[in-house]
C-alpha cells in the first residue's frame, strides 16, 4: 500500500500468543561434555536439508548449556515422547543435575546421550551458527538417526503439553 505508515513494533507477548497457535514438538539437545553429560530443552527444532542432511534448532542466547555443547561440537537431538513431560521440565531447569534419574545410552557417532524412550533421535555435528535475535540458530549435520514408530511425540500448543497426534490419520 502506497503512503501507509510502517507497521508498529510487535510485542513479545503478542508474538508468543499468536505463534503459540503453531503446534510444535519438544526436544532435548544433549552432548557428552568433558565433565559429564550436558542437555537442555528446546522447542524450536526442524529439518532443514536432505542433501546434505541438516537440521536446525534455536537455543536462547541466555542459555548457559548451549555454549558448552557448542565447544564439544557434536550433540544429539532427542525428540521427546508423549510421556516425557517430566523430562522436558527437568532439562529446562538450571543449576540441577538434569540427568538424575534419566537413563540413556551413547549415540553411535558422537557419544552424546540418547535418552531412553524418545520417539526419535538425531546424532549431529555442528555445521553452522547464525544470528537469530535473542536466540542462536544452530545447524547440525546429521551423522546418524533413528526412531521408534511406537512412541508418539510430546506436543506443545498454546503454552501447554497434551495436544495429541492421531497415529491412525495418515495423509
Amino acid at each position: 500500500m502506497t503512503g501507509s505508515a510502517p507497521p508498529g513494533p510487535v510485542s513479545p507477548a503478542v508474538m508468543r500468543d499468536v505463534l503459540g497457535h503453531f503446534v510444535s514438538g519438544i526436544v532435548v539437545i544433549t552432548a557428552d561434555g568433558p565433565d559429564g553429560p550436558l542437555g537442555f530443552t528446546c522447542q524450536s527444532f526442524a529439518s532443514l536439508s536432505l542433501d546434505p542432511p541438516l537440521v536446525n534448532f534455536s537455543p536462547a542466547r541466555t542459555s548457559s548449556t548451549w555454549p558448552r555443547i557448542r565447544e564439544v561440537g557434536t550433540f544429539c537431538i532427542n525428540v521427546l515422547a508423549a510421556d516425557h513431560q517430566h523430562v522436558s521440565a527437568g532439562f529446562a531447569r538450571s543449576g540441577v543435575d538434569k540427568f538424575e534419574g534419566v537413563d540413556w545410552r551413547p549415540a553411535p557417532a558422537s557419544g552424546a546421550p540418547v535418552l531412553d524412550g524418545v520417539s526419535a533421535w538425531v546424532d549431529c555435528e555442528l555445521w553452522a551458527e547464525h544470528d537469530g535475535g535473542d536466540h542462536t540458530i544452530a545447524v547440525g549435520r546429521v551423522l546418524d538417526l533413528g526412531a521408534d514408530a511406537t512412541r508418539l511425540p510430546l506436543l506443545f500448543y498454546r503454552g501447554r503439553y497434551g495436544v495429541t497426534a492421531d497415529p491412525e490419520a495418515r495423509a
